[in-house]
């Protein structure tokens, strides 16, 4: 069962990807929205070109009623990942970073992957604050006619804000025989 937190973050990435998933990052009114992701964080606003999706996954985390003492607002996945991690190994904190291969991610959780051609892992991202990743918010598990699976929504995902789907293994966890997915951040919260 979903907290209130994990109802409401899923529901406002979500609401996102509803506003805008047709529109690219350089066309109004996404290009204004981006920027207010930057702003409301505190952080100064670079333009479109810049990779904005940690930007789109901190501001729903915030505007769902999280704070800096509970959740690393940050331009870079790996900074809050790495934060969630260490929360984890210290058993506090109410965003906590679990290997990819021994969690069932729920709704309201964030899912990290890998971009591009790398392949860190969980070790990895445990021990470093600083490497390309991506992550997305999951806004449904379900079960259909393949199996189980997830669906995400992220920021800058084909220059836009982007819904996607990941296959689950009949425990729930994510299908990860690529070596694509890092972790998950569990929300307590």
């Amino acid at each position: 069962m979903s907290t209130t937190f994990q109802k409401k973050l899923a529901t406002l990435a979500f609401q996102q990807h509803e506003k805008y998933h047709l529109i690219r990052e350089a066309q109004e009114p996404l290009a204004t929205q981006i920027s207010k992701y930057w702003t409301d964080l505190g952080l100064a606003f670079p333009g479109v070109g810049t990779p904005w999706s940690a930007v789109f996954v901190s501001w729903c985390v915030k505007q769902s009623g999280a704070n800096a003492s509970n959740f690393k607002f940050s331009a870079r996945h790996s900074a809050f990942v790495y934060q969630a991690i260490s929360d984890a190994k210290k058993n506090k904190g109410q965003f906590q970073g679990r290997p990819i291969l021994d969690y069932s991610p729920k709704v309201g959780d964030i899912l990290q992957n890998n971009r591009g051609s790398n392949r860190f892992d969980f070790d990895y991202a445990a021990t470093h604050k600083s490497y390309e990743s991506h992550s997305a918010i999951v806004v449904e598990v379900g079960t259909d006619t393949k199996g189980k699976y997830l669906r995400t929504v992220g920021g800058n995902e084909s220059d836009s804000v982007g819904l996607k789907e990941v296959r689950l293994d009949p425990s729930g966890r994510v299908i990860n025989s690529q070596g694509l997915y890092i972790s998950a951040i569990e929300v307590l919260l």
